[in-house]
């Protein structure tokens, strides 16, 4: 931790990295807040794809970062440190951590804490801020503009379902890839206006759904795999943004297909953020999206609830590939 410890709590740590049997129950210290950090007695954390890649060995924390799993987490604030202004012992909060998450504390900064979302149980909402973060302050990048075509990969998942929602709030058109016909009915139902199995040529159904124009904007999950398709994929001036690496690292990028369609392509990540960045985007989802969640033009993920001591459970079902929605651990 970045600040002084006291006292003791159950986390979990990973030793060495590995797959989900590396992941340990034990007691470590507790941290307390340091100037502006404000100390929260966890209720709930929410699982994701980062988590799994850190596990591995694939995504270590930023310098001076606890390197205790868990990117989002809801609940009771316990302490707050100077010159903290907002919170007060006893708040109810949603968090967008760097890590620590999957733990019974943890610490934050004061502008990475807001109020749950309106009408969303505490457990619900510790797997709503960071997915809402990251689809929010990606769509800002990209642009996207009522009337223009949408495509999301995973449109099951916990993102996928998050931001097909978004998107049709923004007015546009919403494509969204799955590999299962349960999956892909699961994004119609939560607004999905073209579903596309990515076992078949997805790339061509897309174009045929949208007379041959493709996605203005691409939100990417998969990477190195899909970077080809993806540009193929795109309509004149398409913008896509990667933000996972299902697909690997390292794939072939067709220059010249790219430049013939003015296309552009970034990669963003929201942990390695400054945290006055991330504390905007916070306050963009709060001001943004809580009205969305509270008028029920956006409604939380499916979700599974796994008890805090079966984590490795959690990360088994998220690796499988079989969870629709979002996978929360509950304390």
């Amino acid at each position: 931790m970045r600040c002084g410890i006291v006292g003791a709590m159950k986390a979990v740590i990973v030793p060495e990295p590995g797959d989900a049997s590396a992941l340990t129950l034990s007691e470590v210290e507790r941290p307390s807040p340091g100037p502006g950090e404000v100390l929260v007695r966890t209720v709930a954390a929410g699982v994701n794809r980062a988590d799994i890649l850190q596990r591995q060995g694939h995504y270590p924390p930023p310098k001076g970062i606890t390197d205790i799993l868990g990117l989002e987490a809801s609940g009771i604030v316990e302490e707050v440190g100077e010159g903290c202004e907002r919170w007060r012992p006893g708040d109810e909060v949603v968090a967008l951590l760097a890590g620590g998450g999957y733990a019974e504390y943890f610490v934050a900064p004061e502008g990475q804490l807001i109020a749950p979302p309106p009408g969303v149980d505490m457990v619900t909402a510790a797997g709503v801020l960071e997915v809402a973060a990251t689809v929010v302050s990606n769509l800002e990048v990209t642009d996207l503009k009522a009337g223009e075509t949408f495509l999301v990969h995973g449109g099951a998942g916990g993102i996928g379902t998050f931001a097909t929602q978004y998107a049709k709030a923004l007015g546009a058109t919403v494509a969204a890839t799955a590999g299962s016909e349960a999956k892909l009915q699961h994004c119609r139902d939560h607004g999905a206006d073209i579903a596309l199995d990515y076992h078949d040529d997805w790339v061509a159904a897309l174009k045929d759904a949208t007379g041959g124009r493709g996605a203005d904007v691409i939100l990417d999950i998969i990477g190195a795999k899909y970077l080809e398709a993806n540009v193929k994929a795109m309509n004149r001036r398409g913008r896509m943004t990667v933000i996972g690496l299902q697909g690997g690292v390292k794939g072939t990028l067709n220059v010249g297909l790219l430049l013939s369609k003015q296309g552009t392509i970034t990669a963003t990540s929201l942990r390695f953020r400054p945290d006055e960045e991330k504390a905007e985007i916070c306050a963009q989802v709060e001001r943004k999206v809580w009205p969305l969640i509270r008028s029920k033009q956006i409604q939380p993920s499916p979700e599974t609830r796994i008890p805090f001591d079966e984590v490795r459970r959690a990360h088994e079902l998220l690796e499988s590939g079989d969870n629709v929605g979002k996978i929360i651990l509950e304390f």
